[in-house]
């Protein structure tokens, strides 16, 4: 037996068991090395939390908490959907990517780029970028970052909009997690202490409601009301979003996404339980025949587009704009960076893994049937007969509806989800259940990005117009709140309810991590003006690693499948975005150089050793 015979029997909890012991001893090394030499987190400095304190925006929230917000809101659909669209490539692609990917690159970018929001007054990546490289690069980062944002808010909630319409319990248990976050947030703000209590009570509340969901949500008890379409789903979303961005912070989105954490986590932990338990084989090979292209799910080869199908996971453009949005407005203590961003960002790593061990110890020819079109699934089969399905039947009979061409990767999560648990004893009559909680813990994922995204996104647009109308830069200025957030909230909201935004979801991808390469370069900017000398490799190395395998990917879609297909709209936005992003590259490279040229100090307020001094 060769190597890659021993790779092709493998059992799933070795994975698993590899992958925690990964991820703890980069949080214990690697971690600790950036917070101490990289950035040098200083306990003693006060945070934009504390010095501008409003009660809105600005809120000193305990650690936990905090945690349990940052990690709700990165975690969206990314590290579920990316992981199991990758599986067409084999396992372990993928798994090397989550592995290295997230200690190296995504956990570094988060990290670093809280760390620079913190030094600049909580402001966004364009405002980093227009004091530490120049105007002209910051304003062309807000327009890339909310050209991005709108993208991915969308995108982000149509899938949700999939998910929930006309699945009474799912969309049951989504909404009952928001009356329970007010009552947390309430709890949390004027009770002394509150937070262990705040956190008993709402997961108390939280399961009483999915235990009792599945039997008040039948059509002739309480379903009709939770049984809503399409349409009216697509208005619920962004109304919620609104909402989440206008209200003070710890009213109703801390809360909401501390509680969805509970949930999230929870999951994942029953998940690796599964795991544990059933010891199910990794029934996808390592590496199939598609990683040189032509696979059905992904119309690419495994390099460069593994880089840009696993984003959230290993690592991601979206988590720059939390980074520098709702999360450093809340940090008390610099020191706590490591744990909220580094932390945060491994516990998503590990729920990338378990995504993808999900969908890979289901029978291959499951796997390819839910997620590719029914055309390109027959030409499949005929090509390959190995690939039938097999339990797939199975599944349909029990969940009651066809799971046949249902692509874009939840519902074969969902699938291999319930294939798990209903291996665990006494749990096969519940196939149906496991499925519909499966959907549910992923719309809860996707909803606590969408409010947290919204709120930045509201951020931003108060910056930008602050610019020409002083009066919106005012932070407490309701009018200013109000306007900006509804603006903002329309702008991904209008393409929600038509739909529009399906046909360029795959830029997303594309787009995402130019983003993340963009934070990671700047923010290096940042670590070069602070004399951090060649420490500042530790996120240059993976910034210049994203640009080129962005860049490489992103070509190739223009021109080998955009164009070809005479989808000149998306070869356009996808040329736009590159175009963005070589600008803001062009400013930070200059700009490195300058700095790298400087041998003079200069001693900032702080009384540490500079190359140069911003007002911070």
């Amino acid at each position: 037996m060769n190597f890659l015979d021993s790779l092709n029997n493998i059992n799933a909890l070795t994975i698993v068991f590899a992958s925690l012991c990964v991820f703890a001893i980069a949080y214990r090394t690697y971690g600790i090395f950036i917070a101490d030499r990289v950035l040098r987190l200083d306990a003693g400095r006060t945070t934009p939390a504390v010095k501008y304190a409003d009660g809105h925006d600005y809120v000193k929230t305990n650690r936990n908490v905090l945690f349990g917000h940052h990690f709700a809101a990165i975690a969206a659909a990314g590290p579920l959907v990316g992981p199991v669209l990758a599986a067409q490539f084999g396992y372990l692609p993928g798994a090397l990517w989550i592995l290295v990917g997230c200690v190296l690159g995504g956990a570094v970018h988060d990290m670093v780029v809280l760390f620079a929001s913190v030094r600049h007054k909580g402001e966004s990546l364009a405002a980093i970028a227009q004091r530490e490289i120049g105007p002209v690069t910051g304003t062309v980062t807000g327009i890339a970052v909310l050209f991005i944002l709108v993208l991915t808010l969308a995108g982000l909630s149509l899938a949700c909009v999939s998910a929930m319409h006309n699945a009474p319990w799912s969309l049951f248990i989504v909404i009952i997690t928001m009356p329970i976050a007010v009552l947390m947030g309430l709890i949390m703000r004027y009770k002394a202490n509150g937070v262990a209590f705040a956190s008993i009570l709402g997961i108390a509340l939280l399961l009483a409601g999915i235990v009792s969901g599945h039997s008040l949500m039948k059509e002739d008890v309480l379903g009709w009301m939770f049984n809503w379409d399409k349409e009216t789903v697509s208005l619920a979303i962004p109304f919620y979003g609104f909402l989440a961005s206008v209200l003070p912070v710890w009213f109703l989105l801390v809360p909401r996404d501390y509680l969805s954490t509970y949930l999230k986590i929870g999951t994942i932990l029953m998940l690796t339980v599964g795991i544990v338990v059933v010891m199910p084989d990794v029934l996808m090979p390592a590496l199939t025949p598609f990683v040189n292209g032509g696979g059905p799910v992904i119309n690419g080869p495994v390099l460069p587009f593994i880089f840009i199908t696993i984003a959230c996971g290993a690592i991601s453009g979206f988590h720059a704009i939390i980074g520098t949005g709702t999360t450093p407005k809340m940090l008390g203590n610099e020191k706590e960076i490591l744990f909220v961003g580094y932390g945060a960002m491994l516990t998503e790593g590990f729920v990338a893994m378990m995504a993808l061990m999900a969908a890979c110890t289901m029978m291959p020819g499951d796997y390819f049937a839910i997620n590719s079109p029914r055309e390109a699934y027959t030409a499949l089969t005929a090509a390959y007969p190995a690939l039938g399905v097999v339990d797939l039947p199975y599944y349909e009979s029990h969940i009651g509806i066809d799971l046949h061409g249902r692509t874009g990767g939840a519902v074969s999560l969902a699938v291999g989800m319930a294939h798990i648990f209903r291996n665990l004893p006494y749990m096969d009559h519940l196939v149906a259940y496991w499925y519909n909680f499966a959907v549910m813990f992923e719309a809860v994922f996707i909803l606590t990005a969408i409010d947290a995204g919204t709120r930045v996104g509201r951020f931003f647009l108060q910056e930008m117009l602050g610019k020409v109308f002083p009066k919106f830069s005012d932070k407490e200025w309701m009018p200013g709140i109000i306007t900006t957030g509804a603006v903002f909230t329309f702008l991904w909201g209008y393409l929600v309810y038509t739909g529009n935004i399906s046909s360029i979801w795959p830029l997303f991808g594309l787009s995402n991590q130019l983003l993340a390469a963009c934070a990671l370069i700047v923010c290096t900017t940042m670590l070069l003006r602070l004399n951090r000398g060649r420490y500042a490799l530790a996120s240059a190395i993976p910034g210049i690693f994203m640009v080129i395998v962005t860049f490489w990917a992103g070509w190739l879609q223009v021109t080998e499948q955009y164009l070809p297909r005479q989808q000149y709209l998306l070869a356009v936005l996808g040329a736009a975005v590159m175009l963005l992003m070589t600008v803001v590259l062009a400013g930070a490279f200059a700009k490195w150089y300058r700095l790298i040229k400087t041998k003079t100090l200069q001693t900032d307020a702080y009384g540490e050793s500079v190359k140069l001094k911003v007002v911070e």
